[in-house]
């Protein structure tokens, strides 16, 4: 009896799982269903608003049209045909800023080789007249991937690999410009500080032999004023009355008599005597005022 019951129990059990699964499976169904339903309906918006901007164009409404493509592409992210008729209705508007990035998610979000072939061609014929060719030959060959046969592809693509050519040889070439610039400039400032040291150095030595040479005249200007300093001092040194009466007394010796001196003469040798003193003295003290400063300033 007990085993019979453990039977019966594990038989619910079984039977509960399966029901559970079953649940599970109708939920999962239903979400898969109602997600394709909602991809469906997003789907058909989008080709709404596409139909709508082609009207807008065909009325030269740009605005509306451009409006429209763009709720296309948000209902539809994988929508390519609007992301492509939009990137060349930013193309004919020579707004190739926009028109490059639109065309390349056309072409990368396209399961048709013609449609991805069309978008890379016409994302490398923007970027071209943006005159950014590196990303235009990468279009390019994107574009002839889908479509190996096209010629025109084939032109614009080595049209583009030569003018990237020629932009790198300018680049180059400028590059070497600006270094050999440089060098030049360097070359220049090291020429300017040599140049600045010779002098430098020439007047440091100038200044050497200027300093000995003022030393020099110093030393000459001093033992000249100490030569005349001595003159000075040594003229001012009064002279012996006697040296001086003996020499006079030589200039008269001549016109002396020989034996005893009349009074008449001794009055006129002590006159001369006097004179020539007095001359001396005359001397000395004119010499002394000339190195003495006048006082010009009252002394009261």
């Amino acid at each position: 009896m007990k085993r019979k019951i453990t039977m019966q129990i594990k038989h619910y059990h079984i039977k509960c799982i399966q029901r559970v699964i079953m649940m599970l499976v109708i939920l999962l169904f239903s979400g898969i269903v109602s997600a394709q339903e909602n991809t469906k309906k997003a789907q058909k918006q989008a080709r709404g608003y596409s139909a709508q901007a082609q009207e807008s164009l065909a009325e030269n409404d740009f605005a509306q049209a451009e409006a429209n493509y763009r709720k296309a592409i948000s209902k539809d992210p994988d929508n390519a045909e609007a992301k492509y008729n939009l990137g060349n209705l930013y193309y004919s508007k020579d707004k190739e800023m926009e028109s490059a990035p639109r065309l390349k998610q056309a072409g990368d979000a396209s399961k048709s080789k013609a449609l991805k072939h069309k978008a890379f061609h016409n994302e490398g014929n923007a970027y071209m007249k943006q005159k950014n060719y590196e990303p235009a030959v990468e279009a390019f060959k994107n574009a002839l991937r889908n479509n190996p046969q096209d010629d025109q592809t084939r032109y614009n693509l080595a049209l583009a690999k030569k003018m990237l050519e020629k932009e790198q040889q300018e680049q180059n070439q400028d590059q070497d410009k600006d270094k050999d610039q440089n060098q030049d400039e360097q070359d220049q400032q090291n020429k300017d500080q040599k140049e600045d040291g010779e002098n430098k150095k020439e007047e440091g030595e100038n200044k050497e032999k200027g300093d000995e040479g003022d030393q020099k005249d110093k030393q000459d200007k001093s033992d000249k004023e100490e030569e005349k300093d001595g003159d000075e001092k040594k003229e001012e040194q009064p002279k012996d009355p006697s040296e001086e009466k003996g020499e006079d007394s030589k200039e008269q010796q001549p016109q002396q008599a020989e034996g005893k001196l009349s009074p008449q003469q001794i009055k006129n040798l002590l006159e001369a005597m006097e004179n020539q003193e007095k001359e001396i003295q005359d001397k000395i003290n004119a010499k002394k005022a000339k190195g003495k400063k006048v006082r010009t300033e009252k002394d009261w």
